[in-house]
């Protein structure tokens, strides 16, 4: 799989998320097997630069390469200016959001609001991909609405204007995150461009990433929401999608290894009170479907130091061991 000089290690990238992924799990996922990593969305706005979080969405340092950096907006000049920025600051790729279904996002004319201007698709990406010399790829979804699916005909405009590989969520703007994902369209996509192309929606287990793959033709997958809490649903994945076999779901001490490591990270990248509040959201995932998980998640909530948010997390693993123990 190669997007531009870049080879990847596997066909499996990690979606850009906002306010998760954030270079602490970008490395996690990476090292739990993604072959790559999107950052979160960084705003063209030139007022933004400056900012404390915009400067941290563009901290890359110590993470594996390629650094894929996604940026938003609905002005030609001011995106081009914003992907000039992040190549200067160390992006090696370039991805355009044309995929984000928030309203906030959306009320600018910016995400998956641009698909409805296939006009104004075409100056963003001509106007990036003129302006840096780094490969330049794009998020989309599969149309504004199910009335209006032109996932295709952006997909042709991209590959014209020198994108150098689409992912697609299986969704249109007007679905947000509900329903099913649908594939025909990246299907369609697939058939019509001859750029890599990485289907996203709905993949959650082994077997289903190998029916996307199966289904869409697609040249790899991209895993957001699935890895929330399981950054090491890339292993598993790429040890299915190699050999046919399931691995072993990771025991309860691994799982609070790998939390705990993410928790110390997010305290060394955010400090602490920000890295407390970070924290919150992926304890939550981490302990989703555990025993006594509610109880644990509405009293750690409530801690804001990062001595008490470790001290609860460690025990509340220690209990899930000892229940096992007790169970065996």
């Amino acid at each position: 799989m190669k997007i531009g000089p870049y080879t990847l290690k596997n066909n499996l990238v990690l979606a850009p998320m906002a306010g998760v992924t954030d270079r602490p799990f970008r490395q996690l996922c990476k090292q739990l097997g993604a072959g790559m990593a999107v950052s979160e969305m960084v705003s063209s706005n030139s007022l933004l630069w400056g900012s404390e979080k915009t400067k941290r969405r563009a901290n890359h340092e110590g993470e594996a390469d390629p650094i894929s950096v996604q940026i938003m907006g609905a002005d030609p000049k001011m995106m081009a200016e914003a992907a000039r920025y992040n190549a200067d600051q160390g992006a090696q790729i370039i991805d355009i959001n044309m995929g984000c279904p928030a309203k906030k996002v959306c009320n600018v004319a910016a995400g998956s609001a641009l698909l409805q201007h296939e006009i104004l698709v075409k100056e963003i990406l001509e106007a990036v991909v003129g302006a840096v010399t780094i490969p330049v790829t794009l998020k989309i979804r599969t149309g504004w609405d199910s009335a209006n699916r032109n996932g295709v005909a952006i997909a042709h405009i991209a590959q014209e204007s020198g994108v150098q590989a689409l992912a697609i969520h299986g969704r249109t703007r007007a679905c947000g995150y509900s329903g099913d994902a649908e594939y025909e369209t990246i299907t369609a996509i697939k058939q019509a461009v001859n750029i890599p192309v990485f289907a996203n929606g709905d993949i959650t287990t082994p077997e289903k990433a190998r029916q996307v793959l199966e289904k869409t033709g697609a040249d790899g997958l991209m895993i957001g929401r699935a890895a929330q809490g399981r950054p090491w649903i890339f292993r598993e994945l790429e040890h299915f999608l190699r050999t046919g076999e399931r691995l072993p779901e990771p025991d309860i001490s691994e799982v609070r290894n790998i939390l705990m490591g993410h928790l110390h990270n997010l305290y060394a990248f955010y400090g602490e009170r920000t890295g407390v509040l970070m924290a919150r959201k992926h304890i939550s995932w981490y302990s989703k479907g555990q025993r006594d998980g509610a109880s644990f998640r509405q009293a750690v909530n409530r801690v804001d130091t990062i001595e008490e948010q470790l001290k609860m997390t460690e025990a509340f693993f220690e209990h899930l061991q000892q229940n096992l123990q007790q169970a065996a």
